[in-house]
């Protein structure tokens, strides 16, 4: 339940990675912050259902906040599980090119990712290829060793151990479901038990949406007009299928086709979990609801993906494990959009900072939104 007093510095809507990250961040200057969560825990929707990959940051555009905020998040998120004892492990990557003509495409990521000065990442041929990954077939590769794999959640706990040190409170089962500027404070109205208890009301000088695939709706009641700022959320689901035990296939890093993120999303790989499990995914397509059953007839266009850069891939050895959805504020087929995290003064909003749009890198990148969102709270 809400604490007698109403009054906080900031309040966080939204308690997966990013809202835990900023919650921890702005407790820890001194703030007394809130943190509010309609489901019953944190870190129940896009921060559980994705990768887990700690990103190195080659596919983004100099100087967009993806590539700034995920080389910055990179470093950042291996300091802390080193520092927190987060479960971790920098495995590489291999980025795979399985003819001659997308060498070239292998080229531009290099050099984007030397723009983006990512480090520990080279070229390296067939021969090199076969010696760390001989299960894997291709014509050359970038190979990115500072690409690594995390427990989402035991990250987010550490973000909200943290949080508690400095005094911040978690609330959860608390819709927020009012956002309303007043002449020297945000009113914040919210409803507990998932929307069916009392409604209570508080004050507070700061508000950050981390909402997530909710954050254009979050936005919307605080007064943004989400088609103007281009804050509009488009459902993008991904479908995960696990590599079985017995299967003919072994892998030490992750494996990606040649992909960019400019597209939907960067291909169907190979990635593992920190008990050496393997699983295949995401692919991506647009969807008008949330729903987050896989379709196991996918299983053939899996393998037939993944049998590009794995040749013994089988479809039998593939099973259904679990889908995402991505928050994308790009709408089918039209390309890149970088994240959102801005100070809303400019549109008669003081006090509201938006991170709108956090999809890859976004897990990666947390630590260093979380700067990003205390720094502009302080600039204002």
């Amino acid at each position: 339940m809400i604490p007698a007093s109403l009054d906080f510095d900031t309040a966080v809507v939204g308690a997966g990675v990013v809202g835990v990250a900023a919650g921890a961040a702005l407790a820890a200057t001194g703030r007394s912050v809130v943190v509010f969560e309609t489901r019953d825990g944190i870190a129940q929707i896009g921060t559980s259902r994705n990768s887990e990959v700690i990103h190195a940051g080659i596919y983004y555009p100099k100087q967009s906040l993806k590539a700034t905020l995920c080389r910055r998040g990179s470093d950042l998120l291996y300091a802390r599980c080193e520092a927190r004892r987060v479960g971790h492990k920098r495995i590489g990557k291999l980025i795979v090119a399985t003819c001659d003509e997308e060498i070239p495409k292998l080229e531009a990521l290099l050099s984007a990712a030397r723009e983006n000065d990512v480090p520990d990442i080279s070229m390296i041929d067939a021969a090199e290829i076969a010696r760390l990954e001989p299960d894997v077939a291709g014509v050359a590769a970038l190979h990115s060793r500072a690409t690594g794999i995390v427990d989402a959640h035991g990250l987010c706990l550490s973000y909200l151990a943290e949080m508690e040190e400095h005094g911040g409170t978690l609330l959860v089962d608390h819709k927020v479901t009012v956002l309303n500027r007043e002449p020297d404070h945000w009113r914040v109205v919210v409803r507990t038990r998932a929307g069916e208890g009392d409604e209570q009301t508080l004050r507070c000088h700061e508000v950050v949406n981390a909402a997530g695939l909710e954050a254009d709706q979050v936005a919307k009641r605080a007064g943004v007009d989400i088609d103007a700022a281009g804050y509009r959320i488009y459902l993008c689901k991904g479908d995960y299928f696990a590599l079985a035990p017995g299967a003919d296939v072994k892998l030490k890093q992750l494996v990606y086709p040649v992909g960019s993120a400019s597209g939907a999303g960067l291909g169907v790989h190979a990635t593992l979990d920190l008990a050496g499990r393997v699983r295949f995914g995401p692919d991506a397509h647009y969807v008008s609801d949330i729903d987050y059953q896989v379709d196991g007839t996918k299983a053939s266009a899996f393998a037939d993906a993944a049998a590009r850069y794995l040749p013994a891939m089988r479809a039998e050895w593939l099973t259904p494990d679990f889908a995402g959805i991505r928050s994308k504020l790009a709408a089918e087929g039209s390309g890149f959009r970088d994240f959102v995290v801005g100070e809303e003064s400019d549109k008669g909003l003081p006090g509201l900072v938006s991170c709108v749009g956090i999809e890859s890198p976004g897990l990666t990148a947390s630590g260093a939104i979380a700067e990003r969102v205390v720094g502009l709270l302080d600039a204002r």
